[in-house]
């Protein structure tokens, strides 16, 4: 029983952990992005917005196409 309870103690731990670590990142994201904003003009930032949004369809797409397959193998083989 004592080891179960330190495995619970354990898994908590590592679960506040890895919250701790998210929010963190997620901060350090929120700053990176309002740094660009305010250090970049709106031309700058409408271009690589843009460009970002180039990628990111180009990455759903991909993504999307690598599901269909995967499905496919899944249901197919």
């Amino acid at each position: 029983m004592g080891k179960r309870i330190i495995a619970i103690s354990k898994h908590r731990n590592m679960a506040k952990t890895g919250k701790t670590i998210s929010t963190l990142l997620l901060g350090a994201a929120i700053g990176v992005a309002v740094g660009y904003i305010l250090a970049t003009d709106k031309e700058k930032r409408t271009e690589d917005l843009g460009k970002i949004k180039g990628r990111f369809n180009d990455l759903k797409d991909k993504l999307a196409k690598k599901a269909e397959d995967l499905e496919h193998d899944i249901y197919h083989s």
